[in-house]
């Protein structure tokens, strides 16, 4: 049996397949982030201009007060935001997959539906809302005659932030959750049926086992997307610029230090920090999750 013609060819077909996502993902990703480390590893001084300074950025992040506020701000937001939108998100697909809703799709369509709104149009749309002097909680304290709490204040404008973005991905959650269930093999439920077994028990021995895979999806992108918290408060600040400083978020912070500031080589390093400190929480959610699966 003679060998194949032109093996070179063969191999040079896979790459011609593969080429152009690999050059828009060097391009798009792997560029962006090698220049940021470059970036971080410079300062810009008075006398010498850009100069290469190793560490030194590293170590100011590492002091820097105002970089681990705003850490310990999305930090409590991660640890109480996403919980509770995980909770309703999970509470809407188990409804849905229910089958005693009437005008499903309908009810599905709408809880998604703020996921399709813009992150800026949603922090508008709520900032207004929020307003003590010309929104609705200023309206209602008006026809009622009370004083509601600011959701600007120090102890609320967090809260506040943290409702637009439940608002805005509880429909996104709530698709993760409802595909995955409507893949759960109907023998299953057939069989809890035979067994009589309740709507709870079918929840908790079937639903919620078959679910863990898309919980743990949905949680490292909540943590990603907790991390990377800007829109929102960058949006709302100019309406509240008492409680929403420009260090609020590390990503605001970043944002403020390149284009404020002109300190880009500082900026970069607060972006390799956040991201850093990014991939190993994730990862180490990831890792408990595999190791209770194997439990």
């Amino acid at each position: 049996m003679s060998p194949p013609k032109h093996p070179s060819r063969r191999r040079w077909t896979g790459w011609g397949f593969v080429g152009p996502f690999l050059v828009v993902f060097l391009f798009a990703l792997v560029a962006p982030v090698v220049y940021a480390v470059y970036l971080s590893l410079y300062q810009n001084r008075l006398i010498g201009g850009n100069r290469f300074a190793g560490l030194a950025n590293y170590r100011l992040a590492l002091v820097d007060g105002q970089l681990w506020s705003g850490l310990g701000r999305v930090g409590l937001f991660l640890v109480v935001q996403v919980p509770v939108m995980l909770v309703l998100a999970l509470g809407v697909a188990l409804a849905l997959d229910s089958a005693r809703l009437y005008w499903s799709p309908l009810y599905r369509l709408g809880v998604f539906l703020p996921y399709a709104v813009p992150a800026v149009v949603a922090a508008l749309m709520w900032g207004f809302m929020y307003g003590t002097q010309f929104g609705l909680v200023g309206d209602v304290d008006r026809v009622v005659h009370a004083s509601l709490p600011d959701p600007f204040s120090n102890a609320l404008v967090l809260a506040s932030i943290g409702n637009i973005v439940t608002w805005e991905f509880v429909g996104y959650n709530m698709l993760i959750f409802y595909a995955a269930l409507r893949v759960v093999p109907g023998e299953l439920y057939e069989a809890a049926e035979l067994d009589h077994a309740s709507v709870w028990r079918v929840i908790w021995h079937i639903k919620l086992p078959a679910l863990r895979p898309a919980v743990l999806v949905a949680v490292i992108f909540s943590i990603i997307g907790s991390f990377q918290l800007f829109n929102e408060p960058n949006i709302l600040k100019p309406l509240s610029p008492d409680t929403i400083s420009s260090y609020f978020t590390p990503n605001m912070y970043a944002y403020n230090l390149s284009f404020a500031g002109q300190e880009y080589n500082y900026s970069a390093t607060v972006a390799v920090v956040m991201g850093l400190i990014t991939m190993l929480v994730a990862y180490v959610v990831q890792r408990a999750a595999a190791r209770n699966q194997g439990a």
